[in-house]
């Protein structure tokens, strides 16, 4: 009961005092708002890239695994990886063949080339050569039309289904299925229209155009290294898939005991881990930034409610002369900390949020504001008013009544 009425009267006296002191509040206030702006804004954008690379790799596959020449993040001599022997239709094959975990196969090949439609075109789209398999390797749907099969691939027919980038570019207000597009020195039929899928690592994945394997390599040539998706049936079976590949592709490509694989199998984790290296260490400093402005604001309100406590000691004088408690002295001071700092805290949640969200409208930066962000604004800044509010009201609480009712 005495808890309760030391925090009503301590909050009512030190509403009071705030009120008495505007300017002073609105500085204090401005300090510790900047800081929590700092922290918030930098969390803000922080958890929208996290939320928007963690759907980018969603869109590669849960349950996929690509075999490839040389790995996604090469930490080696590239030279190395360069000179490998190139990754072939029989290797895809083989796959296929002696895998018991793989539930689709896909062999891919691509190369940049012009795509025309009458007078419009649209440069360095991605033409990849692949089969029937493909759709489940990567998650794409056919939203229009039809995907090829394997007697187009076996007849090498002239036929493309188009990814949602180029539909827009060449087809703005016309149909695509059964229209002819010109790629390089073949006139091609669209039979078919990929889902969207959007972009992974600022690179477009709709900006492309999906032809029938040996088509490709028809057109184009077949002395290039081929990527193999191999799609399992879930997740779990992930690790087990990839130690058998291990084992199938080495034993296809003849690598001796003695030597490393010379082929990477790239998983979408890997590209995980290594966006985490990338970024901790750069959230690491900003959130240190962050921490630093916050404690300078909560310098400022110790300084503050210093000068205060000498300001108004005839005024504590007073109180413990009546009988008032060093507990209650103490909880008016802290109390008085915490709310300048809670209401900075606010503003500066706002000021933070808003501004990550400014930053995603108007740059490609995401931005993602959660409930539990706004809560963590307010309340650690009223925790840093604690903290720096503690020793100044302690102080408070320890002056002599005699010698207060004497301060001038």
């Amino acid at each position: 009961m005495n808890a309760r009425i030391d925090i009503l009267e301590g909050s009512r006296i030190a509403l009071k005092s705030l009120r008495a002191h505007r300017l002073r509040t609105l500085l204090t206030t401005v300090g510790i708002g900047i800081g929590v702006a700092t922290l918030l804004a930098i969390l803000g954008i922080t958890q929208g890239l996290d939320t928007s690379f963690a759907k980018q790799l969603e869109s590669l596959g849960s349950s996929t695994l690509y075999i490839q020449k040389s790995p996604w993040v090469q930490m080696g001599n590239w030279w190395e990886f360069r000179n490998r022997k190139d990754l072939t239709w029989a290797h895809a094959e083989g796959v296929r063949r002696l895998s018991t975990y793989a539930t689709a196969v896909a062999p891919m090949v691509s190369r940049n080339e012009e795509v025309k439609f009458h007078d419009l075109s649209m440069a360095a789209v991605e033409i990849s050569g692949t089969t029937s398999d493909y759709l489940q390797v990567t998650g794409f749907e056919i939203t229009r039309g039809r995907f090829f099969g394997e007697s187009d691939d076996d007849s090498r027919s002239t036929v493309a289904v188009l990814g949602m980038d180029v539909v827009d570019t060449l087809f703005p207000h016309s149909d695509p299925i059964g229209a002819p597009i010109r790629i390089g020195d073949r006139v091609y039929t669209v039979v078919g229209t990929l889902s969207r899928k959007g972009k992974i690592l600022d690179e477009s994945q709709d900006e492309i155009v999906l032809i029938p394997f040996h088509t490709h390599q028809s057109q184009f040539g077949a002395q290039r290294s081929i990527a193999i998706g191999v799609s399992v049936a879930t997740p779990d079976a992930l690790d087990a898939a990839e130690d058998q590949l291990v084992g199938i592709m080495r034993r296809l490509r003849q690598t001796p005991p003695d030597k490393p694989d010379d082929f990477a199998i790239n998983r979408p984790e890997q590209l995980a881990s290594t966006y985490n290296q990338l970024t901790g260490a750069l959230f690491g400093v900003a959130v240190g930034i962050g921490f630093i402005t916050l404690l300078v604001g909560g310098i400022g309100i110790m300084n503050i409610m210093l000068v205060s406590v000498r300001e108004r000691t005839r005024e504590i004088g007073v109180r413990r002369a009546l009988g008032a408690r060093k507990r209650t002295i103490v909880v008016q001071f802290v109390l008085e900390a915490m709310t300048v700092s809670a209401v900075g805290g606010a503003l500066g949640t706002a000021l933070g949020l808003g501004g990550a969200k400014l930053v995603s409208l108007v740059t490609p930066l995401a931005a993602t504001v959660k409930p539990g962000t706004v809560f963590f604004g307010v309340g650690f800044a009223a925790l840093v008013g604690l903290v720096f509010g503690i020793w100044p009201a302690f102080r408070a609480a320890q002056l002599d009544p005699v010698e207060a009712l004497r301060h001038e």
